[in-house]
């Protein structure tokens, strides 16, 4: 299975432990948020969290310790792990802490909420509001799913430049460009590293990394209410597919929320105005944690062929030892997706023939994608029939991709600055000596007296060096017993005096 993206958060574990505990408290004043939660932890703190909600009265503790809970398990190395791993994870999202006591304390807020949750209690509208007469003309979940896979292939049509795809909402640039999945090429956003990774991803696991970067957003450039914006996710993963509800029981918040992510594809609205929401398969299993279920689902409604868009999860790439590719699909993102690493040669009905070539894999080099990712793609979507081969992928094709990736990274290219002219040895080393103790030399030649260090370390060179300065200042210009400036060099400044005078140049070392 593909990794994750890198430096992108693609797990909503990563998001929701990153909260301080007010926050987490007010998520967990909506049941539908409780539940949601509730689905996303291992099983093992699923099983605690049940074994011990109906236990004792909202207001009491557990009068249970980690020993206890413990004897709840095996006494094995792999069981006592996961017994690690689950506490923790209710621990870091403040479902269950340990008190100075030793005792277990379950929130009271969440022990409440998940109460009335299970047992139908309250009065609140957490999970969404149902309209009481369904419209006549309401869409069915084949519309829906189709309306789910066209809105989201959008979205990923993009991000690979297909050509004459029309440009996506503000909401989803904002997104793209903030997540660094696309950056500014000559004259359009083009694919980076991470985007290429992202495309990796199956489809819920980009769906929850999209939601998340657009929380981030939400908070930062929109003003809108962290608490209220995940409340709003979580519920859209507990509605029923198929089924309409008014936008009556929405904040503000929520209802301009509502428009970005019918954009996204996971809500469908008549129009902008419409009282009425559908919620998209992508959104109702949003914390199903099953996401072959919703590739599969999906793309299964959205084309009744094997080449449509999204329909090619059995895999559809067959490559040959003469870097000839056979991609059987008549998906134009797959098609496109192709394109940023291979020639395209012909086109058929359902086949599409291309070849792998040092051009067609530098230029993907160029773009941030690496050999690792292109070898992942090929082996994630490989033919069924290449699948009963050892190797997957033929080795030749696999190491000369890994070999016109060394060839571009022959150089390395290093941000830097650049420390010349000392006025003699002692103060070259004496400098030298301080910055390589610290760290932060990139690269030094001791006969031409010259080193470059990195960005973070030349404040602290500077500094030090300024330090100095005073110091020989203050001494009368006498030495300090190391590098003691030569005033009988023709009246040439010293690095340490140099600095005094003159900005120093930043310059780009490559070795």
């Amino acid at each position: 299975m593909p990794t994750a993206v890198t430096h992108f958060k693609t797990n909503i574990y990563e998001c929701l432990e990153a909260l301080p505990r007010y926050t987490l408290d007010q998520l967990y004043k909506e049941p539908a948020t409780c539940l949601a939660i509730f689905r996303l932890l291992p099983s093992l703190a699923r099983q605690f969290v049940m074994s011990l909600l109906f236990t004792q009265p909202i207001n009491s503790p557990v009068n249970l310790t980690k020993s206890d809970l413990r004897l709840w398990v095996k006494n094995e190395e792999a069981a006592l792990t996961k017994f690690d791993e689950a506490l923790e994870k209710l621990s870091k999202l403040s479902i269950m802490t340990i008190d100075q006591y030793g005792y277990i304390q379950m929130n009271s807020e969440f022990r409440e909420r998940f109460r009335d949750c299970l047992t139908g209690g309250g009065s609140h509208q957490s999970f969404g509001v149902p309209c009481k007469k369904p419209a006549s003309d309401r869409p069915d979940i084949a519309f829906l799913d189709r309306h789910a896979m066209k809105q989201w292939e959008e979205i990923l049509h993009f991000m690979v430049g297909t050509e004459s795809m029309s440009q996506p909402s503000a909401a989803v640039l904002k997104v793209v460009t903030r997540a660094k999945l696309m950056k500014e090429g000559k004259d359009k956003l083009v694919i980076t590293n991470k985007g290429f990774q992202f495309l990796l991803q199956d489809v819920n696991t980009q769906v929850w990394a999209f939601l998340i970067q657009y929380l981030d957003i939400a908070d930062e450039l929109l003003q809108m209410n962290v608490v209220e914006v995940l409340n709003f996710f979580f519920m859209l993963g507990s509605l029923e597919l198929g089924m309409d509800y008014s936008v009556k029981g929405l904040t503000d918040t929520q209802k301009q929320l509502l428009d970005d992510l019918a954009n996204f594809g996971l809500a469908y609205r008549r129009k902008k105005g419409s009282s009425r929401y559908y919620p998209t398969r992508l959104a109702t299993t949003l914390t199903s944690g099953n996401s072959a279920v919703v590739s599969s689902a999906v793309s299964s409604s959205a084309s009744t062929t094997t080449g449509e868009d999204g329909a090619t999860e059995q895999g559809f790439i067959i490559i040959e030892t003469n870097y000839k590719l056979y991609a059987y699909t008549e998906s134009k993102l797959q098609i496109s997706v192709l394109r940023l690493f291979c020639e395209l040669q012909t086109r058929f009905a359902n086949m599409v023939y291309a070849l792998i070539t040092r051009d067609s894999v530098r230029k993907a080099l160029k773009h941030g994608i690496t050999a690792n990712q292109i070898i992942s793609y090929l082996s994630s979507h490989a033919h069924p029939q290449m699948k009963k081969r050892i190797p997957l992928l033929p080795p030749t094709v696999v190491d000369q991709i890994r070999l016109w990736e060394i060839e571009r990274n022959r150089l390395e290219a290093t941000e830097g600055y650049l420390y010349k002219e000392f006025r003699n040895q002692g103060d070259y080393e004496m400098v030298l000596k301080y910055a390589t103790n610290h760290g932060f030399v990139i690269w030094f030649n001791e006969r031409k007296r010259m080193f470059s260090v990195t960005e973070e370390g030349h404040e602290h060179v500077r500094s030090y060096i300024k330090k100095k300065i005073a110091q020989r200042k203050t001494n009368g210009g006498g030495g300090s017993g190391v590098g003691t400036p030569n005033h009988q060099n023709n009246g040439s400044p010293s690095i340490l005096e140099f600095l005094d005078i003159e900005d120093e140049r930043k310059q780009r070392i490559s070795w």
